[in-house]
């Protein structure tokens, strides 16, 4: 006989689980529009649709193209859910406005409703995917008002494919509802688009989408610089799914501890040049500062800017100053210092100027895109930028090959003699023995607009007859020194030397006028009855006075 006993039995049960952390969801598909209100930049298709809705002219294929991001896929699923939505208590109708609560507004924006079939044309593109889908199109809603297709890149069907889909597109069962999108509608057959109603998405401002980006920088609890935001608008491209990838980057590289989304993270993460450091390089251009021109590049260039990145920003400063010149309204989104660097520039760069300073840096883009040694490309454009400001114009060219001037640009032309000068305008350098004087031989030359631009911009170094030399430590119009040395050569008919030093020069003379006006305002002012009078009336204000007479207030 043996002893045996029983050991006592323990109910463990199941070992606890950890708890599962909740996928993370980008922001492009957190933040997918649920309704239209909520796509941006979208108003007149919006409307068109409400209004067909409202009207009972609802067509049976919608056509969406645009460019990627747009919502095009999005607009698709809420036209599903606008014809599809029975409202909250189970008895609506086809809305604009879908509820976003009943049973077929939440399996749509979930993806399994069975009625709203989502094809993949890239890869469900040959004529036995279509023959399938025909097939089941005879077949009524299991739960739907109506069975909804939506064939998304549909460009990337086969040709068989399109073909055998045109008869059904055509006229199909009264309970279907074709929904074809497209990034490049020029590959569609024209027979599959005249059986659509097309509706062109347009790309979305960059100022609608920095404010979208700073609603979803609240909805995340993250902090971010209104400027950083207008950077990712811009990078964007007009694409909300493009810029909202560009800011989950943007938070990520913020970290836990960064402060924020900040406008130089931004511009290193996405390697853009800083809009500050294009302006100093724009005005070096025009100064025609050769060494400072390629040592802010390479400045740029160390920090990782791409060049390609730096001739872009150029060539979006020029067409900055262009539309600034022809009076278009400022962009919301510039900075005040870049508002005014552009008007500054747009009063003294002529449209001539800015057209040649455009193809200069468009040929340079086009040459560091496809050179071996990008930077160095980069330095050879911008140094022709420069030194073709000292060109002559084709008018002034073709004058001096039709007056057998076969030296221009070659070598400084010979002094012309005296007596082949103009009468009107014949005097030697000798007599002009001022800055001052220069100004009143070219005002009398009725030069206007030349005259305008020396006595604003121009900032003497030194003068001397025959030699000029003026401040680039300013920005100075870049056909300044070409103008007024061809100016005064056709005025004196004497070659004269007009010359660029980085060096800070004298005010310009309207500078001088108004520091004169000034003093002579404080001397007004410091009169006994002048001074008696402000004290007397302290908001009275002075607006004008003669020395030779008595003073008024």
């Amino acid at each position: 006989m043996s002893d045996s006993f029983d050991l006592p039995s323990f109910d463990l049960g199941e070992p606890p689980q950890p708890a599962k952390p909740e996928a993370y969801r980008v922001l492009a598909r957190k933040y997918r529009p649920q309704n239209f209100a909520q796509l941006i930049g979208q108003d007149a298709m919006v409307t068109t649709l409400g209004n067909a809705i409202k009207r009972g002219r609802l067509a049976h294929a919608f056509l969406l193209t645009g460019v990627r991001g747009v919502g095009k896929t999005s607009t698709a699923r809420l036209i599903a859910k606008a014809l599809n939505c029975v409202g909250p208590d189970g008895q609506g109708g086809p809305t604009i406005d879908p509820c976003g609560v009943c049973e077929p507004c939440r399996a749509i924006a979930e993806g399994r409703h069975i009625d709203v079939i989502e094809i993949d044309a890239a890869s469900n593109n040959g004529v036995d995917n279509v023959r399938e889908m025909t097939e089941a199109v005879r077949y009524a809603a299991v739960s739907a008002r109506y069975k909804m297709y939506i064939i998304d890149e549909v460009h990337m069907m086969s040709k068989p494919a399109f073909n055998a889909l045109l008869k059904t597109l055509e006229e199909p069962p009264a309970h279907v509802k074709f929904l074809l999108a497209t990034t490049e509608v020029d590959k569609v057959p024209v027979t599959v688009l005249s059986r659509c109603q097309r509706f062109d998405l347009r790309r979305i401002g960059a100022d609608k989408l920095a404010a979208h980006f700073a609603e979803v920088c609240r909805l995340e609890g993250v902090e971010a610089e209104p400027e950083a935001l207008a950077l990712i608008a811009r990078a964007a491209e007009g694409s909300a799914r493009d810029g909202l990838s560009i800011l989950d980057q943007a938070i990520a590289h913020a970290g836990i501890e960064g402060g924020g989304v900040r406008a130089d993270t931004v511009r290193d993460m996405l390697g853009l040049s800083d809009r500050g450091a294009t302006r100093a390089l724009f005005g070096l251009l025009l100064a025609g500062d050769g060494r400072g021109a390629l040592g802010a590049l390479r400045r740029q260039y160390d920090l990782g800017v791409d060049p390609l990145a730096v001739l872009r920003a150029l060539l979006e400063a020029t067409h900055g100053v262009t539309l600034a010149k022809l009076g278009t309204p400022t962009d919301a989104a510039q900075s005040a210092e870049e508002r005014a660097a552009i008007a500054d520039w747009a009063e003294t760069l002529s449209f001539a100027a800015l057209h040649r300073l455009w193809q200069l840096l468009l040929k340079g883009h086009d040459e560091v895109a496809r050179a071996a040694l990008p930077i160095e490309a980069t330095e050879m454009a911008l140094l022709r930028v420069i030194y073709a400001a000292s060109l002559p114009d084709p008018g002034q060219l073709v004058r001096q090959l039709s007056s057998g001037d076969h030296t221009a640009n070659a070598a400084p032309p010979a002094p012309t003699p005296a007596s082949a000068a103009p009468a009107a305008t014949q005097a030697a350098p000798a007599t002009l023995d001022s800055f001052d004087a220069v100004l009143a031989l070219i005002d009398r030359a009725q030069r206007v607009g030349l005259a305008e631009k020396l006595r604003f911009t121009a900032r003497l170094v030194r003068f001397e007859p025959g030699n000029i030399v003026l401040s680039s430590a300013k920005p100075v119009p870049s056909e300044l020194v070409r103008d007024l040395g061809d100016a005064l050569r056709e005025l004196t008919g004497t070659v004269w030397r007009v010359a660029l030093e980085d060096v800070p020069g004298a005010p310009t003379v309207r500078e001088a006028e108004a520091a004169a006006r000034a003093n002579e305002l404080d001397g007004v002012k410091r009169t006994p009855v002048v001074a008696a009078a402000l004290q007397a009336f302290p908001d009275a204000e002075i607006t004008g006075w003669d020395l030779n007479k008595r003073s008024e207030a």
